[in-house]
């Protein structure tokens, strides 16, 4: 025969473990608000850089010092190898990096994706400045559909926009017949293939990512220093100059970074818009890891570009602390 149960002791048991697991739930948020637990979440997102930046980065690193090798995967020499008396030895290779800073090849890599960058970060801004002042300005119903607009772009691939585009530029596209029809050019221009369409390819793809950083700068911008500009006397232009344009370089600042950046490194559009004589670091890159089978050298390209990219930024950072500490001397 069962024992009977004692409905109220269960009822108290339970009651006590929520009661208690509540408690610590509480002493938890006490906790992650102290200064160890601020240091408890900064460790999340270091661990994470550590362990999908830092990593893949030294093990690049460490590819970039070996030595192609055929008939083996990885197709390089080991770093670490034993001599005939069986002491362990290390094995750099420097004959990439001799490669990478005397072969004209990739010099003429490195400049083009700066050029294809800069220029096409320039293209950014231009066209991006007004379109994220004209969002600041606008009514808060209408701004959430504008930046719905200029969000829509990434609903869809980068690789098929691309595609788009060369139905928009080639001799036949879309863009030849429009002029072609306005009467602006009598015979068909030869866009597709040239510099100029990886700078509208790279231009349409990134504009997001300036328009977005300046329109939240310009939504915090205090509008009434312009009109009490204007009703100083000062002109729009002038107001613009001094006011807007010093006020709104923080996202200027950083929605150029989020263009520049990934377009130095850009492959796909250059490859398919620009043709065959659009070399870049992402393509040199590409035919070293794929078709030429050199890890070593690939790597060794892959960490100057990194450094090319992070070094400017860091010294750049570097000089803005020093700017900020003497101001505030």
């Amino acid at each position: 025969m069962a024992a009977p149960t004692n409905h109220g002791s269960l009822w108290s048991l339970w009651h006590q473990v929520f009661t208690d697991l509540f408690r610590w739930i509480g002493v938890l948020g006490r906790e992650l608000s102290s200064t160890r637990g601020r240091w408890v979440v900064l460790a999340l997102p270091m661990l994470w850089l550590l362990a999908f930046f830092l990593v893949p980065f030294l093990l690049v690193l460490k590819i970039s010092f070996a030595s192609p090798a055929s008939g083996v995967q990885p197709p390089y020499t080991p770093m670490v190898g034993s001599a005939e008396d069986g002491a362990l030895t290390l094995r750099f290779a420097l004959a990439g990096w001799r490669l990478l800073l005397t072969d004209p090849l990739y010099i003429t890599a490195y400049v083009n994706s700066l050029v294809f960058a800069s220029v096409s970060t320039l293209c950014c801004l231009v066209l991006g400045y007004p379109i994220a002042y004209g969002i600041a300005r606008a009514r808060p119903a209408v701004r959430g559909v504008l930046l719905v607009l200029v969000i829509l772009p990434f609903w869809t691939s980068s690789l098929l926009r691309s595609y788009a585009l060369i139905g928009i530029l080639r001799t036949n596209g879309l863009l030849n017949q429009v002029l072609m029809g306005l009467g602006i050019t009598d015979a068909p221009l030869t866009i597709l293939h040239t510099d100029l369409a990886v700078y509208i390819g790279i231009s349409y793809n990134y504009l997001p990512f300036m328009i977005l950083p300046l329109t939240a700068n310009l939504m915090r911008l205090d509008f009434t220093l312009l009109e009490a500009a204007a009703d100083l006397g000062a002109r729009p232009l002038t107001s613009f100059l001094r006011i807007t344009l010093p006020l709104s370089l923080p996202g200027i600042v950083a929605g150029s970074l989020l263009v520049f950046i990934p377009a130095v490194g850009e492959f796909v559009i250059p490859d398919l818009l620009g043709g065959p004589d659009a070399l870049t670091i992402g393509r040199a890159i590409w035919t070293e890891f794929f078709s030429n089978r050199d890890w070593p050298m690939a790597s060794t390209v892959a960490i100057a570009m990194l450094a090319l990219i992070v070094l400017p930024m860091l010294l750049f950072e570097y000089v803005q602390d020093k700017r900020l500490e003497g101001s505030r001397r």
